[in-house]
């Protein structure tokens, strides 16, 4: 669970710890989603029937469904502490010696015991998973029919195990919270320059395996100073969330695409596979929407892309001076669409032409000046 990177692997590795440890055939973590009322599936491992995936869709079962479980999930469970795993038998309980946590009954019949018999297993323990105190989901673990069923030195053992895996997957949140917050911009939910370096990076090598087509969309939103001086930053920070969501609206049309603020006013679209002359269109839909928007002047935006006659792209690098001058040029034209590198004379474009000067004197780009990004 320590080497997961994401909460499914972290599940997966404590479904297939538990299995082996308790001798089970097959094993699932599931979590309580409280606003439906149910449990979700997040992994089974082991001797799959058909009608199970390792990783399912949406394989959940109402709560009311499982007594021996509700008094668990909405009330405390008794003597605080860890709550306590039982079993489950395919045949009647008390007829065959299983355990059962004190003071809950069995499921009679239904509900795991249906469960159980459907699939052609005999016994099942099952261990409720806390995290931060609070009910978080269940460890199941099952046995074929044939094999010895689980007792109740099993199921304190599985309570054991429990603890454990729910530190492990609460250890894999916190992580994933972390990255998450590192790969995203905090005020408009979109990602940060961060995720667009990593994205474009991994886009650019496929780019030189397979010939992948890699477009930058660089926007510098107009008019921000002004609401900023004039109607406060609070309606600066309204202007910056709205073309947020605008710019994942347009990105959505392009497959794969990553939506990105890369600081202050300005924000990008990375987009790997999407023909270049359906990035143009997505700017321009961009362009259109942003000038519609009740605050700010629209935006500028400028186009870059492996599929238009820009030259070789060796780094990001070049794409970003590429997009930047474009969207500069736009700017500085008060373009209402997008400038597209390369798309006026090839290597006579003056969209490229600048992009070349600013590689070679960054201070001085054909008499226009401008501070390229890294």
């Amino acid at each position: 669970m320590a080497a997961a990177h994401q909460p499914k692997e972290s599940a997966r590795a404590a479904a297939l710890g538990a299995c082996r440890a308790l001798g089970g055939s097959f094993a699932a973590v599931s979590v309580w989603e409280r606003q439906r009322g149910r449990l979700r599936v997040l992994v089974n491992v082991g001797d799959l029937t058909d009608s199970e995936e390792e990783y399912p869709d949406d394989e959940s079962y109402p709560v009311h469904e499982f007594p021996e479980i509700v008094g668990f999930l909405h009330e405390r469970w008794a003597g605080g502490g860890e709550p306590e795993a039982w079993v489950e038998t395919a045949d009647d309980p008390r007829e065959e010696g299983g355990y059962r946590r004190p003071g809950k009954p069995s499921a009679g019949g239904g509900g795991r015991v249906a469960a159980l018999r459907r699939r052609g297993r005999g016994s099942c323990v099952v261990a409720p998973l806390v995290l931060h105190g609070r009910a978080w989901g269940e460890l199941y673990v099952a046995r074929p029919q044939g094999a010895p069923v689980f007792g109740r030195d099993d199921a304190a053992f599985a309570t054991v195990l429990a603890a454990v895996a729910a530190a492990g997957i609460a250890q894999t949140e916190r992580l994933a919270e972390a990255r998450r917050l590192a790969f995203t911009d905090a005020l408009t939910g979109l990602a940060n320059r961060r995720a667009v370096d990593m994205r474009l990076d991994e886009a650019l090598e496929r780019h030189r395996a397979d010939g992948t087509v890699v477009s930058l969309v660089i926007c510098d939103l107009n008019g921000l100073k002004r609401v900023n001086d004039t109607q406060g930053h609070t309606a600066g920070d309204r202007l910056l969330e709205r073309f947020g969501s605008v710019l994942s609206l347009c990105g959505a049309i392009l497959p794969g695409a990553l939506a990105a603020r890369l600081g202050g006013d300005e924000f990008c679209l990375v987009a790997a596979g999407p023909p270049a002359d359906d990035v143009v269109r997505a700017a321009a839909e961009l362009c259109r929407r942003a000038s519609a928007l009740d605050l700010g002047e629209g935006v500028a935006v400028g186009v870059a892309s492996t599929g238009d006659p820009i030259g070789p792209v060796p780094s990001a690098r070049r794409l970003f001076r590429l997009a930047d001058a474009a969207q500069y040029r736009a700017k500085a034209a008060r373009s209402p669409g997008p400038v597209v590198a390369g798309r006026d004379g090839g290597a006579d474009d003056p969209v490229v032409r600048m992009a070349d000067a600013a590689e070679q004197d960054p201070a001085a780009a054909g008499g226009e000046r401008r501070r390229f990004r890294r």
